[in-house]
């Protein structure tokens, strides 16, 4: 990531992660990030979502955050009576956080570099790795008891289809992070696929299932 600088808001929440050119919908009710849509819609529209390491444990709600986050520019947003937001984010590029800047809001801002996701789309994953996706997804989904629609999820394209099985599966953070720091979509298939494999197996969905030849 070498791009220049730019001062964001930060929205950290745990076990959410943004990818470029994918959606995220988000419900936000705290007062502070109200305060960090709105200054968010008035300036240009960008939130930077990241991740925590941890649940703070200090009383101030600020925990340690991973270095590596997404760029979210605002596509959607419902205002609820009571002041609450709906939000859509789509992503446009990762960053890498550099510092937080102390500029007195209720939210955290940081500067961050950006990078250039945004400039180039990711090549489509080999045939073979696109199917082992797609079936340990099936067989994940069985053994978590889920209704998917998967006539749907085959017309996924390559990325959004692992893109959107990283953002709503239930890895933890640090699973979570990895997905988003892996820069070749090949790599994210593949780590994808052994998160996958965990998961089912934590599920009693049986054994490691081989590889597609």
């Amino acid at each position: 990531m070498s791009g220049s600088p730019l001062r964001l808001p930060l929205f950290p929440l745990g076990g959410a992660i943004l990818f470029p050119r994918s959606h995220l919908p988000l419900h936000i009710f705290e007062p502070r990030y109200r305060k960090m849509v709105e200054d968010a819609v008035a300036g240009g529209g960008l939130i930077g979502m990241i991740q925590p390491r941890a649940a703070p444990d200090d009383g101030l709600g600020n925990p340690e955050l991973y270095r590596v986050g997404c760029i979210g520019e605002i596509v959607g947003m419902e205002e609820l009576a009571d002041g609450r937001y709906n939000l859509v984010l789509q992503g446009t590029t990762r960053f890498r956080l550099v510092a937080e800047a102390d500029v007195g809001t209720p939210y955290r801002q940081a500067d961050v570099i950006p990078g250039d996701d945004a400039e180039s789309e990711p090549d489509a994953l080999p045939s073979v790795l696109r199917a082992a996706v797609e079936q340990e997804a099936r067989l994940l989904g069985d053994a978590m008891g889920l209704m998917v629609d998967w006539e749907a999820v085959e017309r996924l394209d390559d990325e959004m289809l692992v893109n959107a099985i990283a953002q709503v599966a239930p890895f933890d953070g640090g699973a979570k992070q990895a997905l988003l720091e892996e820069d070749a979509l090949t790599g994210r298939a593949e780590l994808l696929i052994q998160l996958m494999q965990f998961l089912r197996m934590a599920q009693g969905g049986g054994d490691v299932s081989p590889r597609m030849q």
